[in-house]
C-alpha cells in the first residue's frame, strides 16, 4: 500500500506532541489524524478507519488502555495496528497495554526519526504477510487469510498479535519455539519487546483457546500440543 493511502491516528492530550509527530509523519507521506483523548479517538477512528493508531496512556475523559479495549471490541479494528507511546515505563503499565490488545509499547521521550522507523517496521510487517493455507487441528481451525479462529464451531476473535502467535505455534505442533524466535517472528527483529509481552499473550490465548493447547518449556519457550503429555 502506498504511503499516501495509509492513515495514522495520533492520540495524546499534549498539543506539542501531536504537532511534532503530525509534522514528521506527514512529511513521510502518511495521512495523519489527531485526537486529544480516548473518546475523541473513538469518534475519529469510526469515521476514518485508520491503519495505525498511536495512543498515549494517561489522558482525560478516557485513558489509552480503555480506548484500546473498546477498539478491539469492534470487529473493524481487530487487525488495526495499535502502538502505545507513553512516558510511563513501569511493567504494570506495559502489561495493561498489551492485555488491552496493543501491538507495541514505546516509552517517551523518543526521537521522531526513531519513532518513524518503528512505524515503518510495523506497517511493513502488516502489509508484507504472505497468505498461507489454513491450519486445521481437530475442532480448531485457524484461517490465515481472514485472521479468524473457530473452535468446535464457535468463532473466536483475537487481536492481531495473539492470532500471529497462535498461528506460529500451531503451524508445527510439538515443536518448542524459543522466545527469541517468537519475538522475531511475531514482533520483528527491529522491535524490542520483553519476555513478559510473550507471557501476557500466551496467557490470553490460554483463556480463549484452551489451557491444554499451550505448554511452557521453562527457560526455553512455548509449544503447541494436541495430545496430553
Amino acid at each position: 500500500m502506498k504511503k499516501n493511502k495509509i492513515k495514522i491516528l495520533l492520540v495524546d492530550d499534549e498539543p506539542d506532541i501531536l504537532e511534532i509527530l503530525s509534522f514528521n509523519l506527514s512529511n513521510e507521506g502518511y495521512q495523519i489524524f489527531t485526537a486529544e483523548n480516548g473518546k475523541e479517538a473513538l469518534d475519529v477512528a469510526d469515521r476514518q478507519l485508520p491503519h495505525l493508531i498511536i495512543l498515549d496512556v494517561m489522558m482525560p475523559i478516557m485513558d489509552g488502555v480503555e480506548t484500546c479495549e473498546r477498539l478491539r471490541m469492534d470487529d473493524r479494528f481487530k487487525d488495526t495496528l495499535i502502538m502505545f507511546l507513553s512516558a510511563r515505563g513501569e511493567d504494570y503499565s506495559q502489561v495493561a497495554a498489551f492485555e488491552s490488545g496493543a501491538d507495541d509499547y514505546v516509552t517517551k521521550p523518543i526521537k521522531p526519526r526513531i519513532l518513524i522507523s518503528k512505524v515503518k517496521a510495523m506497517l511493513r510487517r502488516f502489509s508484507g504477510k504472505e497468505i498461507t493455507a489454513n491450519i486445521v487441528i481437530g475442532d480448531l481451525t485457524i484461517d490465515i487469510e481472514s485472521y479468524t479462529v473457530t473452535n468446535k464451531g464457535g468463532k473466536i476473535i483475537l487481536p492481531r498479535k495473539e492470532f500471529e502467535l497462535l498461528a506460529l505455534l500451531a503451524s508445527k505442533p510439538g515443536k518448542v519455539f524459543k522466545r527469541i524466535k517468537i519475538m522475531e517472528a511475531v514482533w520483528g527483529s527491529d522491535v524490542v519487546v520483553g519476555d513478559r509481552t510473550i507471557d501476557v499473550h500466551i496467557r490470553k490465548l490460554r483463556e480463549k483457546i484452551g489451557e491444554e493447547f499451550f505448554k511452557t518449556v521453562k527457560g526455553v519457550g512455548y509449544k503447541f500440543i494436541i495430545e496430553k503429555e
